[in-house]
């Protein structure tokens, strides 16, 4: 698979690396409980930032690249010798060509950070290694890690509208699913009914350019896929919430009803289910485990709303369905929508030739 490489600029980098990465403390100051006190990344304020995901123009057609990133793959050299090679090889190039890293220079004079920039198709998953003086070790920086199947660590990164299920496992998401689809407005049957129109509506080109990563458009407007992304990355920190509480409920539900699985069962039983975590007292729970049900239903409703009406490219919001159901619905007396989100959206899912998402 070969890979296009980007001019890389300096001050890019550097931009992205100083409020992250220049900073000299010791103490783990970073760690909610993700990490060992002792793990660099303890000490690195949003060390999920890395590799860099962004956005790519060839500032003529904002369009051109648009069903790609660009990412921009950082080392930090920790003290001690300056390598004297550095690379990076992954499965979003050919695997065993180590891609240079070049080192780069502030004022002139060389820094402890090397880059390279690479553009990558959205929607993927990808592992890494960085080749350090030809010993390969995982990303120190980035937080994310996966174990393939020859039992070797490596680093993993994804783009945006990722649509690949990153920490659970399809119980653990299928469960996941139906305790958001109680929280949404779609679930009603006008909710449902609009967000069916809207995606039915969309002629041939909007589809592909609107809904390019689109999965299982059945769940509540892809609310559950941005869970999953957002606990890969910006709040990896509260995946063992979820962890405890799916496993809490999924018990808890068999014993109200063992011979149904309980992503079959009825609306009713989740209903059921809400009203006592409202209260903070669910029959059959494990406070041993996780004492507060209420907060993990506060976590799951922050979650599953940001997901519905955030920017697609988080994962959720599918093909833009929750702004337009908002533009429907927020309007002034002559009809006229207050939600015009088109205005200020990127093409080509919006129409602003300004802004470059």
């Amino acid at each position: 698979m070969s890979v296009q490489i980007l001019e890389l600029d300096d001050q890019y980098v550097l931009n992205h690396c100083t409020k992250f990465l220049a900073r000299t403390n010791t103490d783990p100051r970073h760690n909610f409980g993700q990490f060992k006190d002792d793990d660099v990344r303890a000490r690195i304020s949003e060390s999920w930032r890395f590799p860099i995901v962004d956005t790519y123009s060839d500032g003529i057609d904002a369009t051109k690249y648009y069903d790609r990133n660009r990412v921009t793959f950082v080392y930090q050299q920790q003290g001690g010798t300056s390598p004297n090679q550095v690379a990076v090889i992954g499965t979003f190039a050919n695997l065993y060509e180590p891609i240079p890293l070049k080192n780069i220079k502030f004022l002139g004079e060389p820094t402890s950070y090397y880059a390279v920039s690479v553009l990558v198709p959205k929607g993927e998953v990808h592992t890494y290694k960085f080749i350090i003086d030809n010993q390969a070790i995982p990303d120190p920086i980035n937080p994310q890690r996966t174990i393939l199947d020859n039992g070797k660590e490596w680093s993993r990164f994804f783009t945006d509208f990722c649509t690949q299920p990153l920490n659970f496992d399809d119980w653990e998401y299928d469960l996941l699913g139906r305790l958001v689809e109680h929280i949404l407005p779609f679930r009603t049957e006008e909710g449902q009914n609009f967000v069916n129109r809207y995606y039915n509506s969309l002629d041939r080109q909007d589809a592909e350019t609107q809904v390019p990563y689109a999965y299982k458009l059945d769940e509540s407007v892809g609310a559950t896929n941005f869970i999953d992304n957002i606990l890969a990355r910006e709040e990896n920190h509260y995946l063992v919430d979820y962890k405890i509480c799916l496993e809490q409920i999924d018990r808890v539900l068999r014993q109200r009803n063992p011979f149904v699985d309980p992503n079959e069962m009825p609306r009713e039983m989740y209903v059921e289910l809400y009203k006592e975590m409202s209260t903070d007292n669910v029959n059959g729970w494990d406070k041993s485990k996780y004492n507060s049900p209420l907060h993990f239903l506060r976590l799951l409703r922050r979650h599953t709303y940001t997901g519905a009406f955030a920017h697609p490219k988080y994962g959720g919001n599918v093909g833009a369905a929750g702004w337009a159901y908002l533009a429907e619905r927020l309007r002034d007396e002559n009809g006229t929508t207050l939600f015009d989100w088109r205005r200020s959206i990127e093409k080509p899912l919006g129409i602003n030739s300004d802004y470059h998402g």
